[in-house]
């Protein structure tokens, strides 16, 4: 079992910053690959960043690439979320989550562990 808790997240004036984190704890956490994602209001949710558990590897939605960066810390069995030039668009709650293949995939039903979420309200 892994649990997930994400931290970070609040209100922001558009063209701003946060930096989202989630601290795992469980069972071995750097093996996983290591996800975010997000969900507004009535809407699905959706794939924000993905990375491999060595932190080779990323992968980035399009609506995100160029402004978000993930990146982990394996030591502290915690993952990131840099988060620039936010939009109002990117409002969500946003929820880190673990999958224990070691590919990276963009589908949430493939992720087998969930935090809670964090909010995230960006303001025009």
């Amino acid at each position: 079992q892994v649990q997930l808790v994400e931290s970070g997240g609040g209100l922001v004036q558009a063209g701003g910053s946060l930096r989202l984190s989630c601290a795992a704890s469980g069972r071995t956490f750097s093996r996983y690959v290591m996800g975010w994602f997000r969900q507004a209001p009535g809407k699905e949710r959706d794939f924000v960043a993905a990375i491999t558990w060595t932190g080779g590897s990323t992968y980035y939605a399009d609506s995100v690439k160029g402004r978000f960066t993930i990146s982990r810390d394996n030591a502290k069995n915690t993952v990131y979320l840099q988060m620039n030039s936010l939009k109002p668009e990117d409002t969500a709650v946003y929820y880190c989550a673990v999958d224990r293949s070691m590919s990276i995939t963009t589908m949430d039903y493939r992720y087998d562990y969930w935090g809670q979420g964090t909010q995230v309200t960006v303001s025009s």
